[in-house]
């Protein structure tokens, strides 16, 4: 899942941010994070998300919290606000599709 405001979009001197999120409740008690970057690397996990249909949710606030993550580590508990936010966003935009079967 991508994190970036519109308004930090628009800022050409500000990098691309994204942060990537699993959650397998059968695996793990809360999200995982599966991939950060910025720059070109950003860029890189965005297109495999866009390829694979995997939905993007843009708050450059949220990447940057959940970037400061390790690889593999589950999202802690003072964070769980962030990302029942991004699941419920993603869950209205998907709605009447099966991209909510995918989130959880």
């Amino acid at each position: 899942m991508k994190k970036n405001t519109s308004n930090d979009q628009n800022d050409p001197n500000k990098p691309l941010k994204v942060t990537a999120l699993r959650y397998d409740p059968e695996k793990n008690n809360s999200p995982v994070i599966v991939a950060a970057g910025t720059g070109f690397v950003a860029q890189n996990i965005l297109n495999v998300a866009e390829e694979n249909g995997i939905p993007i949710y843009h708050d450059d606030s949220a990447a940057t919290l959940l970037s400061k993550l390790q690889m593999g580590q589950e999202i802690p508990p003072e964070l769980f606000q962030i990302v029942v936010n991004i699941y419920v966003s993603l869950l209205n935009l998907a709605e009447g599709t099966d991209v909510g079967d995918r989130l959880f």
